[in-house]
């Protein structure tokens, strides 16, 4: 049977050789010339995912070609455009007279490196992903902890930009709550596998549906005020969607009932109101999305600006190094998409979404043809992981919805984000082997012979003393 190994190797060397044309371009429009470190960052980039590749042949042999390109491509163009703003605090660094900062890319493929040889250890070490059920209960522990503990530490050691998301350890920064969605998601995976039947056969009927027991909402009950003590303890709109939404999209997918989105939808509308008169920063999100023009000198000027970037770039865009994305405020992480929407246009920025549709397309076909309940589960829940947050922030960035300072995926700038995001990719893959392994061939059974033509034998057996009487 085919594996699709060499469909996936074809792949990332075009990756790699789309994302060295792409730095080639950045670096001529910016710098007039080109230098050759440019060919060593290519093969580097390419020698990283060929390891990540070698790695899956032979770890997940029949896993899906097509995840890892995906994720390489974005994480390439990433880079890309990273790279391209540090060109651009260059600039302005030489020409206020002042010393050119550290480059964030250097340190985005260092981070890369090590996020790649933590993907190779997941999938070492998680050889079949149906023993992470044994401990889904201390998994959600330890998520729920690492969840909370920026909120109760002291904002010297955990607040940035007003939001309490980190561990600020001397030059070091850690985000938690990167890696306990993964583990909320595994412990949510192992809840609903093991109560599955009782919210899939106990309901009353109305309507034409059927709606769960009261006491039956527990799950959805605890992600609403989990979310809600997101809001008030960390000030993070973001991840707050994001752990609601994973929670009510599972619960569907578990149950097949439409009344458990109709009914989420009704609690995430309560929460709406609740948090906008409980918490000023979520009003103030709220206002910008209404009017960023308003506030264009305070609150709005970040989401203005990116309107105007993406304005700018129209449909085929002004060209890698041709825009201004550096006038975005935090432009590499919570708004690369506005940088390549402004560079890229409107077709470059709907072939990054088009690809990230393609990996949660992948993830969730995992999901259907995988064996078990739980595999299924898992791979729809870290899927909609992967969907839900690239919504979230490509909402924030167009203004569709209020901005929530979500990252994008292995595309934003920061290494707990890519740490955290090539775990996801880990399971993916180790799930989708599973699904796409075939099936173990049992031996053929011996025809019985029949009767008359079996062979005569004769069989003695031990004499004893009733035969000696």
């Amino acid at each position: 049977m085919a594996t699709g190994r060499g469909v996936e190797l074809g792949l990332l060397v075009f990756a790699a050789g789309l994302v060295t044309l792409a730095l080639v371009l950045v670096e001529a429009d910016q710098k007039q010339h080109l230098s050759q470190s440019l060919l060593y960052l290519g093969l580097a980039y390419l020698a990283m995912f060929g390891i990540a590749h070698a790695a899956v042949r032979t770890l997940a042999p029949h896993a899906d070609p097509l995840l890892l390109p995906c994720v390489a491509l974005l994480n390439g163009l990433g880079l890309v455009t990273i790279h391209r703003l540090d060109l651009a605090a260059a600039r302005q660094a030489l020409d206020a007279g002042q010393s050119v900062p550290t480059a964030d890319a250097s340190r985005q493929v260092v981070w890369t490196a090590v996020a790649l040889v933590l993907f190779v250890a997941v999938l070492w070490w998680v050889r079949d992903h149906r023993t992470l059920a044994s401990y889904g209960y201390t998994f959600g522990l330890v998520g729920l902890g690492l969840l909370a503990l920026p909120g109760v530490l002291p904002a010297s050691i955990s607040q940035v930009n007003g939001a309490k998301l980190w561990l600020l350890l001397g030059p070091l920064s850690i985000q938690p709550g990167e890696f306990a969605k993964l583990l909320i998601i595994v412990f949510i995976a192992v809840f609903l596998v093991t109560n599955r039947e009782l919210f899939t056969s106990a309901g009353r009927r109305l309507l034409g549906m059927t709606f769960p027991r009261p006491r039956d909402l527990a799950p959805l009950l605890v992600a609403w005020g989990l979310s809600i003590g997101v809001l008030a303890l960390e000030k993070e709109l973001g991840a707050s969607l994001l752990i609601f939404g994973v929670v009510l999209a599972m619960l569907y997918a578990a149950t097949e009932r439409l009344s458990w989105v109709l009914i989420g939808l009704v609690f995430f509308s309560a929460g709406c109101v609740l948090a906008y008169h409980l918490f000023a920063h979520v009003r103030v999100r709220v206002q910008v999305w209404a009017d960023p023009f308003a506030h264009y000198y305070e609150s709005g000027y970040q989401v203005a600006q990116s309107l105007f970037g993406l304005a700018t770039g129209g449909v085929a865009g002004t060209g890698l190094g041709g825009g201004r994305p550096d006038l975005v405020p935090v432009a590499n992480t919570d708004f690369i998409m506005a940088s390549i929407g402004e560079e890229l246009g409107l077709i470059g920025f709907t072939a990054v979404v088009m690809i990230y549709l393609l990996l949660v397309a992948r993830g969730l076909r995992a999901a259907l043809s995988v064996r078990d309940a739980f595999g299924k589960l898992l791979a729809a829940g870290l899927s909609v992981t992967i969907a839900l947050q690239v919504f979230i922030v490509t909402g924030g960035v167009t203004n569709l919805i209020p901005e929530t300072g979500l990252t994008t995926p292995f595309l934003s700038y920061g290494g707990s984000s890519l740490l955290a995001n090539y775990m996801l990719l880990a399971l993916l893959i180790r799930i989708s082997h599973a699904a796409r392994q075939p099936l173990p061939t049992t031996p053929p059974r011996p025809h019985p012979v029949p009767l008359a033509s079996a062979a005569t034998e004769l069989v003695t057996r031990p004499r004893t003393d009733e035969d000696e009487k």
